[in-house]
């Protein structure tokens, strides 16, 4: 057999990669990682965790102005955008700290550099050539931006937690999550916020009822929502920039942030060169076990183009681990994966939407409830949350849940373990609720809705 290096190399060191790394390594394989950016990859520099924390502080202001009528004084607050950034900045270099001492206590050997394929079993990383049995590709996903006359004025999310100074007036362009959650940011932590978005309405690929209700609460907290508009051109004019608009108006911020979409990133790594198939957009090609159209050579995580969340990211590195150095052969089940968005009130879902189980469940029994959560009955905001159940009548069975409303990935956490473990409605009706919360509106639903 050839005496190859490694007997695993990964390129990318964020959730998928690393703990791809990790668990090898503890299967007794010789590891190693390269990553020419940050360690812990795009949820721990520049997604999940800076986002979570910048949402948590774009809350304050509704606290603050809530607590009086809870009996609480309280003077007028101010907010110090450099405060919260470089706090956020300390935390996440603790983080990449800690992502280090994971991969050095495992014995995984760290290139801090870039690495590119070039042969089958052969890498140049770092100015030298080392070789590998199996090669790893985890370089996740990178932000998109449409080709519109000024874009180069415009940032991306990856830019925007670190910005110099925080704006007056945001424009965000696009309408997936990244988008949403951005504009809550911005919009609580004191901007005037404009979301522009091509579609009828955002959220594309959630449940359309969702979707509506979110756009209501979105709009109620002051966000200026509009859809079917597209940005023609961005200008810089003193200092600030002026957007025109395919309705014939103008927009004129501070900062105008594009969200419109990530794709795979495959830039300079050499795998299509020795003969890995990719998709349209640069996704890497292949099949359940992970594998590319190069025996040696895998591919998870975002850079796949499927489920572009980190914890679906990181089962696919231990799934692929454990099948190669562990003498597993199973495959990862993708059905009812939850997730959650962090907007202002948030979403949380799991299961197919209320369109797509129509589909497959002929006789669908719909669930849903709107209503003031008990916190605003004496705050007087108008803030409402949403509940949605899909049971299909044949089996009783609880095949998704939607929400919005405080805390819903916390909610919706548990419910996806009670829908992935077969409950039936009975069961949920069985269930006795914890009183007052939003979340025991789950187990009282009696009466479908249609």
């Amino acid at each position: 057999m050839p005496d190859y290096d490694y007997d695993l190399f990964v390129i990318g060191a964020g959730s998928a990669g690393v703990r791809a790394s990790r668990i090898a390594a503890g299967l007794g394989a010789r590891v190693a990682v390269a990553e020419e950016r940050y360690l812990g990859g795009t949820c721990v520099n520049v997604g999940c965790i800076p986002k979570k924390l910048f949402v948590y502080a774009s809350h304050f202001e509704e606290e603050f102005a809530d607590a009086e009528r809870f009996g609480w004084d309280v003077s007028r607050p101010s907010f110090d955008w450099s405060r919260l950034r470089d706090n956020k900045t300390a935390e996440i270099q603790r983080l990449n700290g800690i992502y280090e001492s994971l991969l050095t206590d495992a014995d995984v050997d760290i290139y801090s550099a870039h690495a590119r394929v070039v042969d089958v079993h052969e890498l140049e990383v770092d100015g030298k050539r080392v070789s590998a049995d199996n090669i790893l590709v985890a370089t996740g996903s990178w932000p998109e931006a449409p080709e519109i006359p000024g874009i180069e004025h415009a940032i991306t999310s990856n830019e925007a937690f670190y910005l110099p100074e925080f704006p007056r007036r945001v424009a965000i362009i696009g309408g997936g999550y990244i988008a949403v959650e951005f504009a809550g940011i911005f919009s609580g932590l004191g901007a005037e916020t404009t979301l522009l978005y091509r579609g009828a309405l955002f959220l594309r690929g959630f449940d359309s009822g969702i979707r509506e209700f979110i756009a209501g609460e979105i709009r109620n907290k002051g966000v200026d929502l509009r859809f079917q508009v597209t940005v023609n051109r961005i200008e810089k004019t003193n200092g600030s920039y002026r957007l025109d608009l395919s309705d014939g108006t103008q927009c004129d911020v501070d900062l105008v942030l594009c969200a419109t979409g990530r794709t795979p990133h495959v830039e300079a790594l050499g795998i299509a060169e020795v003969g890995v198939d990719l998709k349209d957009n640069g996704g890497v090609l292949v099949d359940e076990f992970y594998q590319s159209s190069v025996p040696n050579i895998y591919a998870i995580g975002d850079v796949i183009d499927g489920f572009q969340l980190t914890p679906v990211a990181i089962h696919e590195g231990m799934r692929l681990s454990k099948n190669l150095f562990g003498g597993e052969h199973a495959v990862l089940d993708y059905d009812a994966i939850p997730t959650a968005i962090f907007c202002q009130p948030n979403i949380g879902t799991v299961g197919p939407t209320e369109d797509e189980a129509r589909e497959r469940y002929p006789k669908l029994r719909v669930y849903e409830s709107t209503f003031r959560p008990l916190k605003h009955t004496v705050s007087l905001r108008e803030e409402r949350a949403m509940m949605k159940l899909l049971v299909d009548e044949e089996s009783d069975l609880v095949v998704a849940a939607h929400m919005v409303g405080a805390e819903a990935g916390e909610i919706i956490q548990g419910i996806a373990v009670a829908i992935k473990a077969g409950a039936t409605k009975a069961v949920f009706d069985a269930t006795v609720g914890i009183h007052p919360t939003s979340a025991e509106e789950f187990v009282t639903l009696r009466e479908p809705a249609r």
